[in-house]
């Protein structure tokens, strides 16, 4: 189960880089990271939507398996 997840966690972090790459190479076609971002966060309820999906995130990643937290 590990070994999927690792796995499932470079493909996400490869495709990503890969996107960066493509953006950065081929120009204004292709929007960056960074300019989907900014386009997202223009808007008051954007910043409110990716301020929840980061603490949604941080929750199942960080805290949810912790031992105190699980007594």
């Amino acid at each position: 189960m590990r070994t999927t997840a690792v796995v499932g966690w470079i493909l996400i972090f490869a495709a990503l880089f890969t996107w960066q790459a493509i953006g950065l190479l081929h120009g204004p076609p292709w929007p960056t990271m960074s300019d989907m971002l900014r386009a997202a966060m223009r808007p008051v309820l954007g910043r409110w939507l990716l301020f929840g999906l980061w603490l949604w995130i941080g929750w199942h990643v960080f805290v949810r398996g912790w031992e105190p937290f699980s007594r």
